[in-house]
């Protein structure tokens, strides 16, 4: 094994779950008696801007209760000590991989602490609630600001980098997501692309896409990722020392 590798991890639902963060989201596929696209699509936020902002302001208040889990700073470490290029990418919207300590993140559907303007298109940190007479520090407007999210029919962020990265990837690691969710739910294929290229699923239970994975880990990924940086950070470090 080479010391020099390029690892690309995608984290989902199921790693910031172990944290209690909650989904809002019923067993009936309803919030509140609401579809969850009445709440999470331009749609919806042009029917009822009040509805979607009281769904967000919900979800940004309850980031204050929970805290990073084993899992989050497993992938922290990890990144500090790779050796190779390293990139995360989560489909979560919430702060506990930044609060963990990675840095070298992006978040494909967006940020929870951050607003943008529909009329400027200014993105700026928000933590506290939106509403219709929010103004918009850089254009002035009020009624603008919209959670910084990626809704039902938008395109994720950061798609050509992401795409970039998981086909020159040596090692893709996919964590706690569902795998129904394109096009997140494709980024095994792209990886696979690359022959030689590792992949391994990390969930509780098996997923619509996990016959994509030539290795898989069941369990908490509070538990079991740890594990796993351990040991492929101590393979890296003797391999790097024979190679010397």
């Amino acid at each position: 094994m080479s010391a020099e590798r390029n690892i690309v991890v995608l984290t989902g639902a199921g790693m910031s779950a172990e944290s209690g963060v909650p989904t809002f989201r019923g067993e009936d596929g309803l919030w509140e008696g609401h579809h969850i696209e009445m709440v999470a699509s331009p749609e919806g936020f042009a029917r009822d801007p009040k509805l979607v902002q009281r769904f967000y302001n919900l979800r940004r208040a309850a980031l204050k209760t929970v805290e990073p889990n084993a899992g989050h700073f497993a992938l922290a470490r990890l990144e500090r000590e790779w050796r190779g290029n390293f990139l995360l990418v989560t489909q979560n919207v919430d702060d506990l991989h930044e609060r963990a300590g990675s840095e070298k993140l992006l978040h494909m559907h967006g940020e929870l602490l951050k607003a943008r303007c529909t009329n400027c298109g200014e993105v700026c940190s928000w933590s506290e609630d939106l509403s219709s007479d929010t103004r918009c520090a850089a254009c002035g407007k009020t009624g603008e600001m919209r959670p910084h999210i990626v809704w039902f029919g938008e395109v994720p962020f950061e798609l050509e980098t992401i795409t970039n990265a998981l086909k020159s990837a040596d090692i893709f690691l996919c964590i706690g997501t569902s795998g129904v969710v394109y096009p997140a739910a494709g980024f095994a294929r792209t990886a696979a692309q690359n022959p030689s290229c590792r992949l391994v699923e990390f969930n509780i239970e098996s997923t619509e896409i996990s016959r994509q994975f030539r290795e898989r880990v069941i369990g908490p990924v509070s538990v079991e990722l740890p594990k796993f940086v351990e040991q492929l950070l101590s393979d890296t470090h003797r391999q790097a020392w024979l190679e010397r």
